[in-house]
C-alpha cells in the first residue's frame, strides 16, 4: 500500500505545482495587461484563470480521494490526515520529497493570492477612473462637489434660471 501511495502522493503534488505555477503565469500576464489597460488580453486572461481553477477543482477531487485512502490505511477520518501523517505511510525518501514539494505549493499559492490582491486591486482604481469619467461625461457631479443642495446626480433640481435681460413685470 505504502509504494501505491507514495507515488500518488508524489505525482499529486506534482500536479497541484504544475498547476499553480500556469495559474502564477496567468495571473501575472493578467497583471501586465491591467497595467497596459489592454481590456481584450484582461478578459482573456480571466477566461484562461477560470479554466485553470476547473482544472484545480478536479485536483481537489482527487486530493480528497487520496486522504480518504490515506485515512483508512492510518485508521483516522480524511480530515485529519496531515502530510506529516502522509509522510509516515511513505519511504523516508519521499517523505522528504513530499514536504519541499509541499513547500514549494504552498509558495507559489501565497505568491498567486499576493499577485491576485495587487490585481484586484489595480482593477478597483481603473475602474473607481472610469467611474469618474463617465460622471463627467454625463455631467454629474461627484458627491461632495457641487452646488449646495445639489444632490450630484442627473435627477436634481435644474440650474438657476439667469435672465439677462427681465421684460416680465
Amino acid at each position: 500500500m505504502s509504494s501505491v501511495l507514495e507515488a500518488e502522493l508524489l505525482a499529486h503534488l506534482d500536479s497541484q505545482i504544475a498547476s499553480a505555477r500556469t495559474l502564477l503565469a496567468l495571473v501575472l500576464e493578467q497583471g501586465k495587461a491591467i497595467r497596459a489597460r489592454d481590456v481584450d488580453a484582461v478578459l482573456a486572461r480571466l477566461t484562461d484563470v477560470q479554466t485553470e481553477m476547473g482544472r484545480r477543482g478536479a485536483l481537489e477531487q482527487d486530493r480528497a480521494g487520496l486522504l480518504q485512502r490515506a485515512g483508512v490505511a492510518l485508521g483516522v477520518p480524511a480530515a485529519q490526515v496531515t502530510l506529516e501523517r502522509l509522510c509516515a505511510l511513505v519511504t523516508p525518501g519521499a517523505a522528504t520529497t513530499a514536504r519541499e514539494r509541499s513547500g514549494e505549493l504552498r509558495g507559489l499559492l501565497a505568491e498567486i493570492a499576493r499577485e491576485h490582491g495587487i490585481n484586484r486591486a489595480l482593477m478597483r482604481q481603473e475602474l473607481s477612473f472610469l467611474a469618474h469619467l463617465t460622471r463627467l461625461v454625463g455631467q454629474e457631479t461627484e458627491p461632495g462637489y457641487g452646488r449646495p443642495g445639489d444632490t450630484g446626480g442627473s435627477a436634481a433640481a435644474p440650474p438657476p434660471l439667469h435672465r439677462a435681460l427681465d421684460l416680465q413685470a
